[in-house]
């Protein structure tokens, strides 16, 4: 098991009284005209929802992080512009479907759920308390701890209400990036499993399977004819250790046509391990402290364009990426609002993503 860096992970309570502790804030209230401006195949939502500084922007008070993350999603849920929500702490430890269902109870019908596999799957490397790999990971890629340890769990869990099945590949070492074939045939024997899976359950709605890595040399069309192959497609990760939108856009590209899935986790002025920078200077996350337009506006841009052409989106936003994840969703709300359907650059016979 891959280190917890964030802590203990909060087990499912039971026996809550009939009304949530914590409450939308009623200036939330204020955006749902926009959100139903938005194509009804947008999904955005934040990274994660215990930040006390959301008061007044989805929390209706200052609540402890604790009580947030017990029982903030509930609230946060009803946020007319929230509609799906990253659930990232999956990453450090894995969940069980009863911890799943706990969450999946607290979200409306319409409510979907991105969920991020287990870095015991998805990192190459074992690594320490400080993060640096010590030994190579045996289960890198496993197929059998994949389902065992996240897909089976999660859909028993989470059921319909799950969107996104989300595979982050860590930072691999340099002799894997060099040699890419083997990495090539694990990745498309793990989701050839995960789609035999989802096959065999007959559901009426099948999650979104997406990949994100962290290295700009992983973007080939060998990654593409992978994921083609099997059913996934590529998430855009927009982070310091990637290159700007722009570039990644072209393996979207190669996927079309296909939905998009959008994480925005760290401004890249911030730099490849910004992480503890950003969290310093945007702290306590209510305020854009790192605007980025010309993120937002060429993600808007593809949002609309992926929509217009009637394929389904989901966008989460951390608060490293301008220092408040809503403000920053209530801003790409907005300028995706602006396009009509189907968006102007998609107005061709055959339309590209980010066109």
């Amino acid at each position: 098991m891959q280190a917890d860096l964030f802590g203990p992970i909060p087990e499912p309570v039971t026996g809550h009284a009939a009304v949530a502790p914590v409450q939308l804030a009623p200036d939330a209230r204020q955006w749902q005209a926009l959100a139903q401006q938005l194509p009804p195949g947008l999904r955005m939502g934040v990274s994660t929802w215990s930040y006390p500084g959301w008061d007044g922007l989805v929390w209706d008070g200052v609540y402890d992080a604790s009580v947030l993350s017990r029982d903030g999603l509930q609230a946060y849920a009803q946020h007319p512009l929230m509609r799906t929500v990253s659930v990232d702490r999956t990453f450090w430890r894995p969940l069980t479907a009863t911890q799943y269902a706990q969450m999946a109870a607290q979200v409306p019908e319409d409510f979907r759920f991105l969920v991020k596999c287990p870095n015991l799957v998805t990192d190459a490397l074992l690594r320490g308390d400080d993060g640096l790999g010590q030994s190579d990971n045996p289960a890198f890629l496993s197929p059998t701890l994949a389902l065992q340890h996240f897909v089976q769990p999660v859909l028993d869990g989470m059921g319909a209400k799950l969107g996104v099945l989300l595979f982050q590949l860590s930072p691999l070492p340099l002799r894997l990036l060099h040699h890419q074939d083997g990495l090539w045939v694990q990745l498309a024997q793990l989701l050839a499993a995960v789609q035999k899976t989802l096959q065999e359950r007959a559901l009426t709605a099948c999650p979104i399977v997406a990949l994100e890595v962290r290295d700009p040399a992983l973007l080939t069309p060998a990654l593409a004819q992978v994921l083609r192959k099997h059913g996934a497609t590529y998430c855009l990760g927009l982070h310091g250790k990637m290159p700007p939108i722009e570039a990644q856009l072209p393996l979207l590209r190669a996927l079309w046509p296909g939905p998009l899935v959008c994480r925005w986790s760290l401004n890249r002025s911030f730099g490849p391990f910004g992480y503890r920078a950003a969290q310093e200077q945007h702290a306590p996350f209510n305020a854009m402290r790192s605007p980025d337009p010309h993120t937002r506006a060429v993600l808007a841009r593809t949002i609309a364009g992926i929509t217009g052409a009637g394929q389904p989106a989901f966008v989460t936003i951390s608060n490293d990426a301008e220092g408040c994840a809503p403000r920053s969703i209530a801003l790409l709300a907005q300028e995706v609002a602006l396009y009509p359907t189907p968006a102007p650059p998609y107005r061709t016979a055959r339309p590209t993503p980010g066109g």
